[in-house]
C-alpha cells in the first residue's frame, strides 16, 4: 500500500478541453476518484484551458457530461487554469527575484540556430544558457524577455514512482526552461506546478507520458521550497493490436461508447481491470472498488483495448440494471426513429416486456433495437426467415388467433397454458407452435419468451398482428 503525504488526501484530474474526453483520461480520472475515495481524501478536477486557441466551452462540456455520466464528480467545482495566469506570473517573478530564474532576452532566430546547430553537433537541441549569467541590462532597451528557470546544472533528480518505482535523471539533461513567455503568459509545466501546490494536490496520479515532464517539474518544486506530491505514472492504453489507440480500432471517446449503448457503471468496471488487478474478480462495484483500489495494483505495462470483454461485461450489467432505468433509456432511444408510433400503449409494453428483453441484450442500443417492434404500427415488415414461418405456418396461426381470444387474464402464465395445450391438440411440438407466432407477433425470429411477449402487446394487438400477418401473406399469394 503507498503512503500518503501528512494530512488529508488530495488528487486531481487534469484535462485540456481541446477535444473528446478520451478513454484514457476517462481510466485516469477513475483511478485518481478511487485512489481518493480509498484513503479518505478528495478528489478535485482543474480545467487546463490555457491554449485559448485550441480550447473550447464545447470540450469543457463534453468533460463534464462524461464525468458526470461516469460518476466522477469531483468535491468541489473545477478549477479553471486560465483564471489563475496572474498566480503563475507571481510566482515567477518571484522566482526571478530570488535569483531562482532569469531573463532570456534570445530572439527567435537565435533559439533557432541554436538548435541547428546542436543538431548539426549531434548535441540534444538544448537551450545553451546564454542569458543565464549575462546582466539584463546589457539587452537592448524594451527589447522582450523570457523569465526561464535556473536550473541545477549537477546532481540529478529521482522521482519515487508509485508504480514506475525509482527513477533518475541527471540535471546535466535538462535545459533551463521557459517559466514565463515573452507575452507574459505561463508555459505548461510551470502552471501545472503552482496550481498542485496551491490546490494541496498530495498525490498526481496520470498517464506515463507525463513522466519526462516530471523531472522538470521537480526543479520547480525545489526551487521554490515546496514539497512535491508523489507521483504515479499509469501506462497508457493501446488498441488490442499493441499499437497507439486509434479511430481504426474503435470508440475511443466516452461519448461513443455512451452512444454504442454502454452502461456507465460496467465501462468503469472494465477501466478499474484495465491495468489494475485483484485476483480473478472481474465483476466489481463502486464500493468494493473503492475498498479494494490502491496503487500497488496498478500493472507497469501498456494495457490493450479488449472490446469483447468490454461488451461482456456490459451485457453482465445489463442483466443486474434496474428495468425502470433501462425502459427510459430505450424509449429515449426510440423516440427518434421513424416508422415508430411511441405513444403511452408502445411505452407500457417496453416496460412490461423489459426484464425478457435485457436477458439477450449486450448494450443499449441492441435493447433498443430489439424493442423496437413494441412500437411499430401495422403491417410490420417481416424479416425473410419471419416472412418464410408466416407463408408456411397461415392455417397454423387461424388456430392460435381462435386460441388466445378467450384467454382470460391474458397473463404470461395463462397464455403459456394455451399455447402448450394447442399445440398438444394440434399434435405440435411447442417450437413449432412458437416460432410462426413469434414472426407474427414481432417481424422477427428472435424474442423474449413468446408468452411474455404476447402478454406485454396485449390481447387486441396480438389478434390484430395475427390477422395482418396472415393477410400480408395472402396478399403476395
Amino acid at each position: 500500500m503507498s503512503t500518503p503525504l501528512p494530512g488529508p488526501v488530495r488528487t486531481r484530474f487534469a484535462p485540456s478541453p481541446t477535444g473528446m474526453l478520451h478513454i484514457g483520461g476517462a481510466r485516469t480520472a477513475l483511478f485518481n476518484y478511487l485512489f481518493a475515495r480509498h484513503h479518505g481524501g478528495e478528489y478535485l478536477l482543474r480545467i487546463e484551458d490555457t491554449d485559448r486557441e485550441r480550447s473550447t466551452q464545447a470540450a469543457v462540456d463534453v468533460i463534464l457530461d462524461g464525468l458526470h455520466w461516469l460518476g466522477l464528480d469531483p468535491d468541489h467545482p473545477p478549477v479553471f487554469q486560465s483564471t489563475r495566469a496572474a498566480r503563475h506570473a507571481e510566482v515567477a517573478h518571484a522566482m526571478l527575484a530570488a535569483g531562482q530564474a532569469y531573463r532570456c532576452f534570445c530572439t527567435a532566430e537565435e533559439l533557432r540556430e541554436m538548435r541547428e546547430r546542436a543538431i548539426a553537433e549531434k548535441r540534444p537541441p538544448r537551450y545553451d544558457g546564454t542569458w543565464r549569467d549575462r546582466d539584463p541590462a546589457t539587452a537592448p532597451p524594451g527589447a522582450p524577455f523570457t523569465i526561464r528557470l535556473r536550473a541545477p546544472q549537477t546532481g540529478e533528480v529521482t522521482i519515487d514512482d508509485l508504480v514506475q518505482g525509482p527513477v533518475t535523471v541527471a540535471n546535466a539533461e535538462l535545459d533551463d526552461m521557459i517559466l514565463l513567455r515573452s507575452d507574459g503568459s505561463p508555459t505548461y509545466l510551470h502552471a501545472v506546478v503552482v496550481d498542485d501546490h496551491d490546490m494541496g494536490i498530495t498525490h498526481v496520479i496520470r498517464g506515463d507520458d507525463h513522466l519526462t515532464n516530471t523531472f522538470r517539474q521537480a526543479q520547480i518544486y525545489a526551487a521554490n521550497g515546496w514539497e512535491r506530491p508523489r507521483f504515479a505514472h499509469i501506462p497508457l492504453i493501446h488498441g488490442p493490436d499493441g499499437a497507439k489507440l486509434s479511430k481504426r480500432h474503435g470508440a475511443q471517446s466516452v461519448t461513443e461508447f455512451r452512444d454504442q449503448g454502454l452502461l456507465p457503471e460496467a465501462l468503469c468496471n472494465y477501466l478499474l481491470r484495465l491495468g489494475w488487478g485483484h485476483g480473478d474478480t472481474e465483476i466489481i462495484d463502486r464500493a468494493e472498488q473503492i475498498r479494494l483500489f490502491d496503487l500497488d495494483g496498478v500493472g507497469r505495462g501498456a494495457s490493450r483495448m479488449d472490446y469483447a470483454k468490454l461488451t461482456h461485461i456490459n451485457g453482465v450489467y445489463l442483466r443486474g440494471a434496474d428495468d425502470g432505468r433501462l425502459a427510459d433509456d430505450v424509449i429515449a432511444r426510440l423516440s427518434g426513429r421513424p416508422g415508430l408510433v411511441l405513444d403511452d400503449t408502445a411505452r407500457v409494453r417496453i416496460r412490461a416486456l423489459m426484464p425478457g428483453l435485457k436477458e439477450r441484450a449486450k448494450s443499449l442500443a441492441d435493447l433498443a433495437d430489439n424493442a423496437a417492434f413494441l412500437a411499430r404500427p401495422l403491417p410490420l415488415d417481416y424479416e425473410p426467415k419471419a416472412r418464410a414461418l408466416i407463408e408456411g405456418g397461415a392455417e397454423l396461426l387461424r388456430g392460435l388467433a381462435a386460441t388466445l381470444a378467450p384467454v382470460e387474464p391474458f397473463t404470461a402464465d395463462a397464455i403459456d397454458a394455451a399455447l402448450r395445450a394447442f399445440a398438444e391438440h394440434s399434435g405440435h411440438k411447442l417450437g413449432q407452435v412458437a416460432q410462426p407466432l413469434r414472426a407474427a407477433l414481432t417481424g422477427s425470429t428472435t424474442s423474449p419468451g413468446i408468452d411474455a411477449t404476447a402478454a406485454a402487446l396485449g390481447r387486441d394487438e396480438c389478434l390484430a398482428r395475427i390477422g395482418a400477418a396472415i393477410a400480408t401473406v395472402a396478399q403476395h399469394a
